[in-house]
């Protein structure tokens, strides 16, 4: 005759719930404390977990919570009574096993600073290096795609048609040429246009094209401060900056992304930090380019200096402060400042005649953009 056992269900003030983690059935338990923990369903079979594979589960206060390491992942069992969760807790000698201890949490925040620090190291040197090192390797037919989309951007905002007046025209090429070769460009690696906008501006796209804005034109006083802007803009593309840029921003954005998370309230802090990041790095690029410009307007024997005027002419005075941190470009004065530093007496040839100024300055014809 078998030995009767002695477990009997252990008696409980309030309910107990079992979730058995196959189903979001709520289930309305009684436990029985023997040899190992069942949990007794009426019309059910038993379920026993063993003592010491029980672990606490996170849990509002008042209630006990408990996971089972050999049980379904999301089983939990939650007891209500006070009386019955101190005599459960008593014969779970490995119930807290799982917690982080100090020295765990302090190698945790440990980990986690080596990990940030190493991100921002990685996002202030080794995404630069990265960048400049890639972007010369880019195909030039994937270079020419982007710059084609790129083209068609910039043509819906500014003009989709270049100007093409035909003594203008002719000076624009004779003026473009003269500081492609000065500056060692090969012919099929960049061509350049004017669009009728009356922004001053001018810029660079990825593939080698070259766009001076009407606008510029417009401001301009002789051929000189229009030549020291497209030696600039020339400066960029001999550099890849455009694809060097893509490049740096791209692993800027997703670096810091990683490292401030995907929370509520970041997206101000990633838009702020890589901001800042960014504007840095565009800097470091314009002033290359100032400097690449300032060396084809010596080697043309005429001064940077008018490519400065211009831009102070158009800008003013920027100021400093906050601004200056998240201007991707150098302060105007700064740069008008540099230049005049670098002015020298004319040794080179006029760039264009007169007349052929003249001509560029209407190669958008007098019709109203």
């Amino acid at each position: 005759m078998s030995e009767l056992s002695t477990e009997v269900p252990a008696q409980s003030a309030k309910p107990t719930i079992f979730f058995d983690g196959l189903s979001s059935r709520r289930r309305q338990v009684a436990l029985t404390l023997g040899d190992a923990l069942e949990i007794l369903e009426e019309g059910a079979t038993p379920v026993r977990w063993a003592y010491a594979d029980i672990r606490r589960a996170d849990s509002p206060p008042g209630i006990l919570r408990l996971a089972c390491a050999s049980a379904p992942p999301l089983a939990r069992l939650e007891i209500r009574d006070a009386l019955l969760a101190s005599d459960v807790t008593a014969r779970c000698m490995r119930l807290d096993e799982h917690q982080t201890s100090r020295r765990g949490v302090a190698k945790i925040v440990g980990w986690s600073m080596a990990a940030a620090v190493s991100i921002v190291c990685v996002v202030l040197f080794g995404v630069p290096l990265a960048a400049d090192r890639l972007a010369p390797l880019v195909p030039k037919p994937i270079e020419r795609r982007i710059g084609d989309a790129a083209e068609v951007q910039v043509k819906t905002i500014f003009g989709r048609s270049e100007c093409q007046d035909g003594a203008g025209k002719a000076a624009f090429v004779k003026l473009v040429n003269r500081l492609r070769d000065a500056a060692g460009l090969d012919d099929d690696s960049m061509t350049a246009g004017v669009l009728p906008t009356p922004v001053p501006n001018a810029l660079a796209l990825p593939g080698g094209k070259v766009f001076v804005l009407k606008g510029l034109l417009d401001k301009a006083e002789n051929a000189d401060e229009i030549a020291g802007i497209l030696a600039h803009e020339l400066g960029h593309l001999k550099h890849y900056d455009n694809m060097r840029g893509l490049i740096y921003n791209g692993g800027t954005s997703f670096l810091i992304g990683l490292l401030f998370g995907d929370v509520t309230g970041s997206s101000a802090v990633i838009f702020a930090s890589r901001s800042v990041v960014e504007a840095s790095y565009s800097r470091e690029a314009e002033t290359a380019a100032d400097t690449f410009a300032i060396e084809i307007m010596h080697k043309l024997g005429r001064s940077p200096k008018p490519a400065a005027e211009l831009m102070f002419r158009i800008t003013g005075k920027e100021g400093g402060g906050l601004t200056s941190i998240l201007a991707s470009h150098p302060l105007t004065e700064d740069r008008l400042a540099r230049m005049t530093k670098e002015d020298r007496p004319a040794s080179g040839p006029p760039l264009l005649t007169d007349a052929e100024w003249q001509a560029l300055k209407g190669i958008c014809g007098s019709g109203k953009v």
